[in-house]
């Protein structure tokens, strides 16, 4: 297939997948949901809608795909390549971006998926060979990678390692835990600390793109943010969500730590970027240079800053857009279409 030709077929999948009256692929979100408690309906909607506005979008891959001319140009590239992905399962579909990447770069994806979101993925690749015949050869599900030339592997900290071990000889994009973080300044308004809300608790938390931890000034009023997050009270609904506030609101009053809570969260002063579940950490500053240094020294940790645009020197997502990412907003700050359009010749695996 042609560029143009796949992506044509990643945008008519979009167009098919807006009509919104596909009761088969509703039946399979009920089923993961009954399978893995955090990907509730509306989660899985929420990552279905931001899927199909950034990521399915004609005019959008294709000014994507125009800053890397060789794939437009087969005598230019490489020979196309068999490319393993290991998929994550922290939020649902969340290595679409990377399926999306190894067909438009025209390479072949085999995918070992998360047991956490087993079902829709395949669904939408079969869709999307229904209605392009040609993108079948393309994708190949599997239980174990073999015979592949590169690998995009997504996981902890922990997996990383083993990931490093396996697959370390191969080209390879290795991802590893990280979150984001935001930076407040007290001159943000209610509609901002509304839109907070949602980079915070969109799933649950639970991905790589939440904002984990805040970066506030000293002597920071938290009366109005903490008003605003308890408009997020009906988590307590969830069980696992309530477990885990339950649980670390009773270990902090044993250990008579200091925390602020609301019904929603539970917000406490720590060094670390990476909060727990129904929590959610900050750290004080004196200037913006100062969180601007600590950001950059702890850049391995952080996928993405959330601030008033124009208020750091370092690329920041407005209030509201961290689970929003374009095409080329890519995880870990890795290029992976560069990455995909420039492996080198193929390898026996």
């Amino acid at each position: 297939m042609t560029l143009d030709q796949r992506i044509a077929a990643l945008d008519q999948l979009g167009q098919k997948l807006k009509s919104g009256d596909d009761e088969f692929l509703h039946a399979l979100m009920k089923r993961t949901e009954f399978n893995n408690g955090w990907f509730t309906m509306e989660a899985q909607q929420e990552a279905l809608r931001a899927i199909l506005d950034q990521f399915l979008n004609g005019d959008k891959l294709r000014d994507w795909a125009a800053d890397y001319p060789t794939l437009a140009k087969p005598a230019l590239r490489r020979p196309n390549q068999t490319v393993g992905l290991v998929l994550a399962g922290n939020i649902p579909l969340v290595g679409m971006h990377d399926i999306i990447a190894v067909f438009v770069a025209g390479h072949r994806a085999q995918i070992k998926l998360s047991s956490k979101d087993p079902y829709v993925l395949p669904y939408l690749l079969r869709l999307l060979s229904a209605i392009d015949a040609a993108t079948l050869p393309y994708f190949e599900i599997v239980e174990k990678l073999a015979g592949f030339d590169a690998i995009i592997a997504t996981g902890s900290n922990n997996s990383s390692r083993y990931f490093e071990a396996y697959f370390g000889k191969y080209p390879h994009i290795i991802r590893r835990n990280r979150n984001a973080v935001a930076v407040l300044t007290g001159k943000e308004s209610t509609d901002d600390l509304r839109r907070l809300g949602r980079d915070i608790f969109a799933y649950y938390g639970l991905g790589c793109r939440n904002v984990s931890k805040l970066y506030v000034p000293e002597g920071y009023d938290f009366g109005p943010l903490m008003d605003v997050l308890h408009e997020w009270k009906t988590l307590q609904n969830h069980t696992k969500w309530k477990n885990n506030f339950d649980y670390n609101f009773a270990l902090l009053t044993l250990n008579k730590e200091a925390f602020r809570y609301t019904g929603a969260v539970i917000v406490r002063e720590d060094e670390a970027i990476a909060s727990h579940i129904a929590g959610i950490f900050y750290s004080t500053y004196k200037d913006l240079g100062d969180v601007a240094q600590e950001l950059s020294q702890r850049r391995e940790e952080i996928q993405l800053v959330v601030a008033t645009p124009g208020l750091l020197p370092e690329k920041t997502f407005d209030f509201g857009e961290a689970q929003s990412p374009a095409l080329a907003d890519y995880a870990d700050g890795v290029d992976t279409l560069a990455f995909l359009s420039t492996l080198p010749s193929p390898t026996a695996a």
